[in-house]
């Protein structure tokens, strides 16, 4: 949600509406299509359509609106001119996708941590026997705290003029109960839940080359070597996600709740922060799809049986151009 402050005109906001073109619609068109791909892979493979794969559904679903959005979302730092119905419109969508792609994300990390650390117990697990209320859940909860300023939650007065600027939307209270109610505790679960499935991965590491050890009585085998590096990986997947995705989008809202403060800030600052934050937390599930093999295969399927007409059709036409020159 955008939390910086503008005092400039329509008039002076070209510059910045050319840099939200600029920056914030490539990486829009790239998370919209990257979803569409790992979506169509989904649907078109029937292996997939279990209970994990319906809320990675949601979370691709919530993603690829959030790209839709994304454009929407630095603009609030502007002042528009416009009526209220329409600066409602304009704040609250782009903050109940975002708030929705968050929950989405939370009920995917869930889901697959309790399989992993409680898997005796999954099939009991209220979100594995009612799916349809859990995607309720993060859909509904959402969109009912981002409709609060359309029900009275607003810092809008009787004689207000058609200024359309955030402040005037979301009161400061609104903005720091999302923040370190909704949006930073939700980080901290998802990192908490990663942290504990990695202790838990390694723990069972060691115990299998432990048993591995005691029964061949030799040094540390190929496959010992080869678990340690995956292990490894995970590590190193985990921290980039973390590194590359969520450390700018943590830095972009404690700039923003910083902003709050600020009498004059620089909305071309703001804009940057925004399209950067936002579009890269927006790529975590990205990562996550192109990182399962299944998920991508029909478009490997397809993009392999195009390449194979390519190579045909080129073999055709040179086998033909070598009997004209021998004729």
């Amino acid at each position: 949600m955008a939390c910086n402050e503008s005092n400039h005109s329509n008039e002076s906001s070209s510059p910045e509406m050319y840099l939200i073109i600029w920056l914030a619609f490539p990486l829009s068109t790239v998370i919209i299509l990257a979803n569409l791909l790992i979506i169509i892979g989904i649907i078109y493979n029937r292996k997939l359509h279990n209970t994990p794969n319906y809320f990675f559904l949601s979370l691709l679903f919530a993603d690829l609106c959030t790209g839709l959005a994304l454009p929407f979302i630095p603009s609030m730092s502007l002042e528009r001119h416009m009526k209220f119905s329409n600066c409602l419109i304009l704040h609250i969508v782009p903050n109940f996708l975002l708030l929705s792609f968050l929950f989405n994300l939370v009920m995917v990390h869930y889901e697959r941590y309790f399989c992993i650390v409680h898997p005796l117990q999954y099939s009991n697990f209220w979100v594995h026997r009612y799916i349809p209320l859990a995607l309720l859940t993060v859909w509904i909860l959402p969109l009912l705290y981002a409709s609060l300023p359309a029900f009275g939650w607003n810092k809008i007065s009787p004689n207000q003029s058609e200024d359309c600027f955030y402040k005037y939307i979301f009161p400061r209270e609104f903005i720091y109960l999302e923040v370190y109610g909704l949006l930073i505790p939700a980080i901290l679960a998802i990192i908490f839940m990663n942290v504990r499935v990695l202790w838990i991965t390694r723990s069972q590491v060691k115990d299998i080359c432990k048993l591995h050890r005691s029964v061949q009585r030799d040094e540390p085998s190929d496959k010992e070597h080869r678990m340690n590096m995956r292990y490894a990986k995970c590590v190193a997947v985990v921290s980039f996600i973390f590194i590359v995705c969520w450390v700018p989008y943590i830095v972009y809202v404690n700039v923003s709740i910083i902003a709050l403060w600020e009498s004059s800030t620089e909305p071309k600052t703001h804009i940057i922060l925004s399209c950067t934050g936002i579009g890269s937390m927006a790529v975590i599930p990205v990562v996550l799809g192109f990182g399962n093999r299944q998920y991508t295969k029909p478009i490997r399927k397809g993009l392999r049986k195009l390449w194979d007409r390519c190579r045909k059709g080129n073999g055709t036409k040179d086998v033909t151009n070598v009997e004209v020159v021998l004729d």
